[in-house]
């Protein structure tokens, strides 16, 4: 009843694999660069070479990028943990005992007298700003 389409499909078939056939022959032998449509689409193929070599590049780029990223964060650890240790060390310095302790040896001594607190009048003060 319906050869003609069970022929027609067989024959498409063999359409196909002879296209495959006669392309995969061409690209082993080298002869599809003669043709003139490879001339024609050197442009396109010098555009995805241009994208290649971006892409590349990109990826050398960011590889540097972490590289950096990962030298300054070990950097700041370095730095945070000298400022830690310089810190602790002025506060430790700084204290009255320690700072009365290191002035011994330029022959200042610390003052055993507790300070003692200065009043002065508003008429005192107007006489000494202002004399008569």
């Amino acid at each position: 009843m319906n050869t003609f389409k069970k022929n027609d499909v067989k024959t498409e078939s063999k359409k196909e694999t002879s296209k495959v056939v006669k392309s995969l022959s061409s690209i082993f032998s080298g002869s599809f660069l003669n043709k003139d449509n490879v001339v024609s689409s050197l442009p396109y193929v010098f555009f995805l070479t241009l994208l290649g070599i971006l892409y590349i590049a990109n990826g050398y780029y960011s590889e540097k990028t972490v590289r950096d990223l990962y030298r300054v964060g070990s950097e700041l650890k370095e730095l945070r943990s000298e400022y830690i240790t310089i810190k602790s060390d002025f506060n430790f310095k700084s204290k009255q005992s320690q700072v009365a302790e290191a002035t011994v040896d330029f022959g200042i001594k610390e003052s055993i007298v507790p300070p003692s607190k200065i009043v002065v009048n508003k008429a005192e003060a107007k006489s000494v700003i202002q004399p008569n």
